[in-house]
């Protein structure tokens, strides 16, 4: 049926394509493209703006305009495609163009009192303007991005409203959206799903935080075109757009943080001549113990990273064709927060012969090095793909494939240094086809097929998850139209996987065995879901100003090989975990609603949400007979995964002031809060475990263009407050958590470009204060809050980072 369907794709494609051959003689060759051109002003003064960017996303092709204002597409598709423009201190604006009518294009741009503009996502279906959506998203952009202090990619937009993250120290990171994560999220990269151990709540995302020009954030199971796994919703990190035919552009970036001496640098090179466009870049990471107060210096906190990735490809009349490639790799210690009971310093682990272990109080050299000790793990991520988009006749034809390699190795005896205690093998092909079909009565549809298929393989000597093979399809259909203010959209799904884990026997020496000559493991077991999605939704502009979205989504997860099939102490969580071969599919039914008002000095949106799961997963502690907690091998408690059924609800307000006259002037807030039960459960087992506690933010920015006769451009300051409240809504059984007390920190900004006398940005430069009183706190969702007690000082766990200074520069190059 899907072959048939696909063919009749092709043939409707080449049809409309034979309808516009002239009958008179056969063509030798293509026409050539009708050039798309226009003018870019001020909208108040009429004035041109130079250098202003339009971006066409579906066909992945930018230009700028020229001294007067003027742009100018030569060899763009024919059909109707979105287009953004942008200029920085001005509002973005988005257009419809239709390429092939040879009408001129003029926009005139606003100054940006306000920064809600118009937004392109591309997370949904084909390129949509993001007011015009009814599923919740979110967009952190390249200004906001270079003005935050980050140790990794998800700390770069943990401050998102609804967005949250679980961490391990400095160097990882893991995203929650509304309360949920894990799994639950999709991460893709540059559109393409990134598959690397995404069961484990300690496993960071293998992307390049100097990669990232900015970031699409949906919220709940409303995009249908990534399959289970998105429950949560979707994280979309995008690199820089293409640059215009004729240019050779590049940067240098370097970025320095007192904190924890974390040094990073970057050089990224983009071109495009006569369609044969790339872009490449390479950077490099390194980073020692960081610091707080109760700490002071925490011990084997470093990290080293050092990434590539680009890709080379053509852009013709007939689409694009791109081949991509990126390469992640990172060392990074494991913190186990042992302390000397006298001293409160922290205990390093040393061989003293044979298995003979002792612990040994660091000194100052331990704590300032940048060499790794034992615990640390290290990660290396290869995908290598085909991003093509084939336009055919009114037709658009997407296909994506790519293949994956995810190596993740932990050391952890300190007896060997190199010793792989677990090495996991994930090796993935992924793909994505989707058939974009023609404009009909005002509906526009896409239709496709995306899935993957995994191995998984155990080659350390210690064994948590067992060797497996996934097999995952799946099927959809979304659609959208607008009726005058309504935008209406909304789709199904269906998916298969198919889970298959191997069978393991051990001797008395852990060795494997065949089959019947030892102890059992991980039993073999073949697990298959199948489920069905959607989404349907709408969003009403009242006026310019006035919006209201309201949107019910469907999900599905398939457990994931740990919930399934786990049998082993899993150092992350400090748990003896036991997955359950039975586990049926989570399914969630998520409502949403948003209102929001936009005017010249005011912005208020206030978006809310209900999601109610069934069967969802979740580890329980075991107990014994007589209610006690069951302790395993070096007293790691047993925990067993479970499930049932959750409700999570809460939602995001957000509050912008930029009064008149004062447009340079800024007061922006935000508050998010989730609330998370699960449903007939005794005492102390109500609440979903490791929900990220209420957080309110507030900044005070000041942005100028200009600065006098000076060449100081895009000069901002900016402070901001967060304050955390306590978290003492948490899953008290078994102390699987504790409750975590509220915190305020604040945190300073300051940046500018330096021009020259042509006004051409020579350098820019970004300095971040976070932290500003040294605040000793631990994050709710910080797993080293539950390492070991300081007996010394009597608490327990590690704190989170202290004041850290940031200077960031970044320098454009430029090319004949």
């Amino acid at each position: 049926m899907l072959r048939s369907f696909l063919t009749a794709g092709c043939l409707l494609g080449a049809g409309s394509v034979l309808a516009q051959t002239p009958p008179a003689r056969p063509a030798r060759t293509v026409a050539p493209a009708t050039p798309v051109t226009g003018r870019i002003t001020d909208a108040a003064t009429g004035e041109a703006l130079p250098g202003a960017t339009l971006y066409f996303s579906d066909l992945k092709q930018a230009t700028s305009t020229d001294a007067a204002g003027n742009f100018r597409f030569a060899n763009l598709p024919k059909g109707r495609f979105l287009v953004q423009v942008r200029f920085v201190g001005y509002t973005p604006v988005v257009r419809t163009v239709d390429t092939g009518s040879g009408q001129p294009l003029d926009v005139a741009l606003t100054p940006a009192e306000t920064e809600i503009g118009q937004v392109i996502v591309t997370g949904v279906s084909a390129s949509t303007e993001m007011r015009r959506s009814a599923i919740p998203t979110s967009v952190v952009d390249q200004t906001r991005l270079r003005q935050t202090s980050a140790t990794n990619a998800v700390d770069a937009i943990a401050h998102t409203p609804g967005l949250s993250q679980i961490t391990t120290g400095a160097a990882i990171s893991k995203p929650i959206i509304r309360g949920l994560g894990a799994n639950r999220v999709i991460t893709l990269n540059n559109g393409a799903k990134q598959e690397g151990q995404q069961w484990g709540d300690e496993h960071g995302i293998e992307i390049d935080e100097f990669g990232i020009d900015r970031v699409e954030i949906i919220k709940g199971p409303g995009s249908l075109l990534y399959g289970s796994d998105g429950l949560a919703g979707v994280i979309n990190f995008l690199a820089p757009d293409p640059v215009e035919d004729g240019r050779i552009v590049g940067s240098v970036a370097a970025n320095y943080q007192t904190n924890n001496r974390q040094q990073g640098y970057s050089l990224w090179n983009a071109g495009n001549l006569n369609g044969l466009n790339w872009q490449v870049r390479g950077s490099g990471k390194v980073a020692g113990a960081y610091q707080n107060r109760y700490d002071g210096r925490v011990y084997n906190s470093g990290f080293r990273e050092l990434n590539g990735s680009g890709y080379v490809g053509v852009n013709k009349s007939w689409g694009y064709s791109h081949l991509t490639v990126s390469s992640f790799n990172q060392i990074l210690g494991l913190i186990e927060g042992e302390r000397d009971s006298t001293t409160g310093r922290f205990l390093k682990t040393v061989s003293l012969g044979g298995d003979a272990l002792a612990g040994v109080i660091t000194d100052d050299d331990d704590l300032r090095t940048l060499n790794l000790d034992v615990p640390r793990q290290q990660i290396n991520h290869l995908r290598i793909g085909t991003d093509n988009n084939f336009i055919l006749g009114q037709h658009r034809l997407t296909l994506n494939v790519g293949w994956q390699q995810n190596l993740r190795r932990e050391f952890g005896n300190p007896t060997d240094y190199y010793e792989k205690s677990l090495f996991f093998q994930l090796r993935t092909v992924d793909y994505a086809l989707r058939w974009f079909l023609p404009e009909m009565n005002g509906w526009n549809t896409t239709v496709g097929v995306s899935g993957m298929q995994q191995e998984n393989q155990n080659k350390g000597v210690e064994f948590l998850i067992p060797a497996y093979r996934l097999l995952d399809g799946g099927l959809f259909g979304v659609t959208k139209k607008s009726f005058g203010k309504l935008d209406l959209s909304g789709g199904l799904r269906y998916d298969a996987r198919r889970i298959t884990a191997d069978a393991l026997y051990l001797n008395d020496d852990e060795q494997p065995v065949p089959a019947g000559q030892g102890e059992t493991k991980f039993a073999g077991f073949r697990s298959t879901f199948r489920n069905v999605s959607g989404s349907v939704g709408g969003a009403y502009n009242f006026n310019d100003k006035w919006l209201l979205k309201a949107n019910v989504a469907r999900g599905f997860r398939a457990p994931n090989i740990a919930e399934l099939g786990s049998n082993g102490i899993h150092e992350g969580t400090v748990r003896y975990e036991i997955g359950e071969p039975d586990l049926r599919a989570e399914t969630s039914l998520q409502v949403d609603g948003g209102l929001s008002f936009v005017s010249d000095h005011v912005s208020l949106s206030a978006d809310v949400f209900r999601n109610q799961i069934s069967n969802y997963i979740f580890p329980r502690a075991l107990s014994t007979p007589t209610g006690q907690d069951s302790v395993s091998v070096d007293g790691d408690r047993v925990f067993r995964y479970g499930q049932g059924d959750a409700r999570l609800a809460g939602g995001e307000v957000s509050l912008d002031l930029h009064p008149h006259p004062l447009d340079w002037l800024h007061f922006e807030n935000s508050f998010s809060m989730v609330r998370a039960l699960q449903f007939d459960q005794p005492e102390g087992q109500q609440n979903l475990p490791f929900i990220p506690a209420d957080r309110l933010q507030s900044e005070l920015r000041v942005n100028f263009s200009k600065v006098g006769t000076s060449r100081l451009r895009n000069l901002y300051a900016r402070g901001t407050v967060e304050h955390n409240l306590q978290q003492n809504r948490i899953f008290s059984a078994f102390d699987t958590e504790t409750r975590t007390p509220g915190y305020t920190l604040v945190n300073l900004g300051l940046g500018s470009d330096l021009t020259n006398a042509k006004d051409k940005t020579l350098f820019s430069v970004y300095l971040t204060l976070n932290n500003v009183f040294d605040v000793a706190y631990q994050n709710h969702l910080s797993r080293l809050k539950y390492t070991a007690i300081n007996y010394a000082t009597g608490r327990q766990g590690v704190f989170n980072m202290g004041r850290n200074l940031s200077v960031k520069l970044i320098v454009p190059l430029s090319f004949k």
